[in-house]
């Protein structure tokens, strides 16, 4: 569950160019084309010029691109400004031309910006529980049907609220029908097991955890969606309106507390313990991730037949682009397990034949 080296980049203007890159590899082309106009937002005398060429510390890893690019998407979508509009409908395409949009932006809305370089994106997106239900089939036929679901990173708890969606797996169904969450990614190589999976428990953690009953902090969420991607944006109003029947189970806490708490948490018999988590590993600081490792360690030498333990990953491969979905559960030894890989937001997944 490492991080990948490419992680590293330091370089400002090469991480830039690597985050523009990743956008175009997952089919946002126009997004592509805002982000890499930050290189022309480097050399303005502006707070968020200054402040991203200085970066202290890793850019990429602290997704530092995708920071601002969320605050730039919030001008359109709160109307504050309506010139990225035929950017990201792909009416204008001309990098130079987008260069001074976004510079001009900048600019104008400096002020406005700044906060955006705080934190890291808030990246919920329910089609990634494509893999957390996937993984669950497959451990339901190893360690039984029952589990409880812990996730680092849960934002707005969107996938938190995964045992009220309805989910289409290459033809294997689970879920209620009439959910207003689909999920039915185009489906590649066969189908998970169909086994049952009952949710026991279910919660996340979030050191920000946004609140989708909150008009502002919903809007926020969207502002970090690539706007191409409009699926994603359905799937939010869908989360708002389950989120507002009953609330996400959300804590706010470090990562790394959390699942010390969590696994030390009595444990019920004939019920798996599940970490879970999706493209988040990457924004988690080296030693939280170095304590949530030893955390986990410590839980599966306890882990029994009666009360396994289980880790499930969605995670991006920095080297390959893929993401990735890995397993490992005790006490059957924690090997780790590559089930299949998909689309960042869910548009396709791909099952590996795993017997």
């Amino acid at each position: 569950m490492a991080a990948n080296g490419i992680m590293n980049i330091v370089d400002v203007p090469e991480a830039i160019a690597w985050q523009a890159t990743h956008c175009d590899e997952a089919g946002a082309t126009n997004t592509a084309r805002v982000v890499r106009a930050l290189l022309a937002v480097l050399g303005t005398d502006t707070a968020v010029g200054r402040r991203m060429a200085n970066w202290q510390g890793l850019s990429l890893q602290d997704a530092m691109p995708l920071r601002i690019n969320g605050g730039l998407h919030n001008l359109l979508l709160t109307g504050a400004d309506p010139r990225l509009g035929p950017v990201y409908a792909g009416l204008t395409t001309d990098q130079s031309t987008i260069d001074a949009i976004v510079a001009d932006l900048v600019q104008t809305f400096d002020a406005q910006l700044l906060p955006w370089l705080d934190g890291p994106p808030q990246t919920n997106e329910a089609g990634r529980s494509w893999g957390f239900m996937s993984a669950l089939m497959w451990l339901s036929k190893r360690v039984g049907p029952k589990f409880e679901i812990n996730e680092l990173g849960a934002s707005a708890g969107v996938n938190t609220m995964m045992d009220r969606y309805h989910f289409d797996l290459g033809g294997v169904t689970v879920g209620p029908p009439k959910s207003p969450m689909q999920i039915k990614p185009e489906w590649r190589g066969p189908p998970p097991p169909d086994a049952p999976v009952e949710i026991a428990e279910i919660r996340g953690c979030d050191q920000a955890p946004v609140d989708l009953s909150d008009p502002a902090a919903a809007l926020r969420l969207k502002s970090y969606v690539w706007p191409e991607a409009t699926a994603r944006m359905g799937r939010i109003e869908a989360a708002i309106a389950l989120a507002s029947e009953q609330t996400p189970d959300l804590i706010k806490q470090d990562a790394g507390d959390f699942v010390a708490a969590m696994m030390d948490r009595p444990q019920e018999s004939g019920v798996t313990r599940v970490l879970s988590h999706s493209i988040v590993w990457q924004y988690i600081p080296e030693a939280t991730r170095a304590s949530i490792e030893a955390a986990m360690a410590a839980a599966a030498e306890r882990a029994s037949a009666e009360k396994p333990l289980a880790w499930v990953a969605l995670e991006t491969n920095r080297e390959t682009f893929r993401h990735e979905l890995h397993v490992r559960y005790w006490p059957a030894g924690g090997e780790e397990t590559l089930l299949g890989c998909g689309h960042p937001h869910g548009a396709w997944a791909e099952w590996f034949d795993t017997p």
